[in-house]
């Protein structure tokens, strides 16, 4: 009878661990700190009238805003990736296990983009350096930077939760080889970059390329931390993930021997 209660008791206590572990995978950060989705569309609001001021900073105003085309265009890529990055962006599901925070390189990699648009637009008000390329140019960096922008959501909705603003490994983390990465190792910094280096183009004045020049060295950077916690946790099939696709560039895949 005793060995029977004690193993009924120890039933009991490993079925009340199994519980309280089911619940806590239930409310783990993958679904717990979902936030609200007004709170959700607030952020993006306010950060749409951040961007909004600093760009009428830049060209001299709302109404002189109002009658630029080029920066028009920009914005309503803005409108439409700044809500769809505030309801897909994957930071509130944020649950590191491993990582290097870097608060000079997470500085540039924020303020960077923020106040390129607007340095660009008051270059171009003061013809620092204008470019060559005419319209063509100009328009063409508009297009880019829609690229640049959807190239970033794409690979930012593809890692999901395993996306950090600081270099770090998840919990549960797998190594993603496929869609997107299975072209580029980095597809959301390259998407950063040319967005913030197409704006530059967008306004059409030289002296602001110091800056995606700046978010370059920032990005690479980040990327050798990620990349040594990419081999530390991954091992031998990061490094063959490594050797076979490229960071920026794609890689053309080797041929098959006859």
């Amino acid at each position: 009878m005793g060995g029977r209660q004690r193993a009924d008791s120890k039933a009991r206590v490993a079925g009340t661990q199994a519980g309280r572990l089911a619940r806590v995978s239930a409310t783990s950060p993958a679904t717990a700190h979902a936030r609200h989705p007004a709170r959700t569309l607030l952020g993006a609001v306010l950060a749409l009238a951040v961007d909004f001021a600093l760009l009428a900073i830049g060209v001299g105003g709302v109404g002189p805003l109002l009658h630029h085309p080029r920066a028009l265009a920009l914005f309503a890529t803005w409108l439409v990736a700044t809500p769809v990055l505030a309801f897909l962006h994957p930071v509130r599901a944020h649950d590191p296990v491993a990582g290097r925070p870097d608060p000079p390189v997470m500085l540039a990699l924020f303020a960077i983009p923020l106040v390129t648009p607007m340095l660009a637009a008051l270059a171009e008000r003061a013809h620092l350096a204008p470019l060559p390329g005419g319209a063509a140019l100009r328009w063409g960096g508009v297009v880019i930077a829609a690229l640049g922008l959807a190239l970033r959501i794409a690979a930012m909705t593809r890692l999901g939760s395993m996306f950090s603003p600081i270099g770090a490994i998840q919990r549960g983390h797998r190594l993603e080889t496929t869609g997107l990465y299975g072209l580029l190792r980095h597809p959301g910094y390259l998407g950063a970059w040319l967005a913030d280096l197409a704006i530059v183009l967008a306004f059409g004045d030289a002296v602001p390329l110091v800056l995606p020049a700046l978010l370059a060295i920032a990005i690479a950077a980040r990327v050798r931390v990620e990349e040594r916690l990419l081999d530390a946790a991954f091992g031998e099939a990061y490094r063959a993930y490594r050797a076979r696709v490229g960071g920026f560039i794609p890689r053309p895949s080797p041929r098959a021997r006859p």
